[in-house]
């Protein structure tokens, strides 16, 4: 038997988009993590930020599992003055390493996992909150979430019109464009109130930098909606949340060693892993408000870049740097 390791694989966006990575294979990947964090198989440190005080936003997560037999670690540079430099606000790499032996097996694009995988989470809990008829999706906050949930969002559900509220006059003709490619209709909202009535599906994905008083009534949201919340609730007002019927988190545990929480605790109905374990029951046809507010964790990381990893290996793309 050989002792010899797979070499290490560099795996950039245009790799990665060619690898063909479907939605059934992000949410299913990332199910099986999250159920394997509820069999104790699958483990998750606490995100780690740092604050430096001049608007960057510094970060990294900690993930391994035994099947896939990976550590995944992603450090991430969120910086609001990048844009000025002609650079993506946010940028970042994954490290993958043998779970058993710890060598380096692959180093991932962060950029384009944390996009798809944050997306895949908010699939992953939609698939089992949200009707499964909706129609009318809306976004506040136009930027990268937002357009790779339109693209998972558009596979799970029989979307007809979408409707964005931002502040970036481009990030929202951009994602009315990309909404209209798929048959969409798209509606540039003047109002968050406007982008929300009625709707049975939001997006919320505000820069996690910026500091904004809330300004979204949930009271707004109408019956049966279901929410995501990719920017720890920050736009919507606290006082109103008692509305949803049922609010998920990504990581009980993450939560608590947090500082400033995202909701109160005594309206989280539990987790992801509580979710696809069967702990917690939900009837998306119930009529009830529905959240899933996140932070984003390390096993998201793990899942979607250890997908990665392999495809690249089946199908000899990626470039080998040794």
């Amino acid at each position: 038997m050989s002792n010899e390791s797979p070499p290490l694989l560099y795996l950039p966006e245009p790799v990665l988009d060619e690898l063909g990575i479907t939605t059934d294979e992000v949410v299913d990947r990332m199910e099986r993590l999250f159920l394997g964090q509820a069999q104790k198989t699958a483990w998750n440190a606490p995100k780690g930020v740092i604050l430096p005080g001049d608007g960057r936003y510094v970060m990294s997560t900690l993930s391994t599992a035994l099947d896939p037999p990976f550590v995944a670690v992603k450090s991430v540079v969120l910086n609001p003055g990048n844009p000025a430099r002609g650079l993506p606000q946010i940028n970042g790499l994954i490290m993958l390493l043998d779970s058993e032996t710890g060598i380096p097996a692959a180093i991932v694009d962060g950029n384009w996992i944390t996009a798809i995988r944050t997306a895949g989470a908010s699939a992953l809990v939609a698939r089992r909150l949200a009707h499964p008829a909706s129609q009318v999706l809306s976004f506040i906050g136009c930027g990268v979430q937002a357009h790779s949930h339109l693209r998972l969002f558009c596979d799970l559900f029989p979307l007809k019109e979408i409707r964005v509220y931002g502040r970036g006059t481009a990030n929202r003709k951009a994602l009315c464009a990309a909404a209209e490619s798929n048959g969409l209709r798209a509606l540039d909202c003047r109002t968050a109130r406007q982008a929300v009535d009625g709707a049975d599906l939001i997006v919320s994905s505000i820069t996690m930098t910026a500091e904004v008083a809330p300004f979204v009534d949930p009271l707004w949201l109408k019956p049966g909606v279901f929410l995501s919340s990719t920017d720890c609730a920050k736009p919507f007002k606290p006082e109103g949340m008692e509305v949803f019927g049922c609010i998920i988190i990504d990581d009980v545990e993450q939560e608590r060693s947090m500082a400033d929480p995202m909701v109160r605790t005594d309206l989280i109905s539990g987790d992801i892993a509580a979710l696809v374990s069967g702990r917690i029951s939900a009837n998306p046809r119930d009529g009830h408000r529905k959240a899933f507010i996140f932070r984003g964790v390390g096993l998201g990381d793990l899942a979607l870049s250890a997908l990665a990893c392999e495809k690249a290996r089946l199908t000899g793309k990626g470039l080998s740097l040794g």
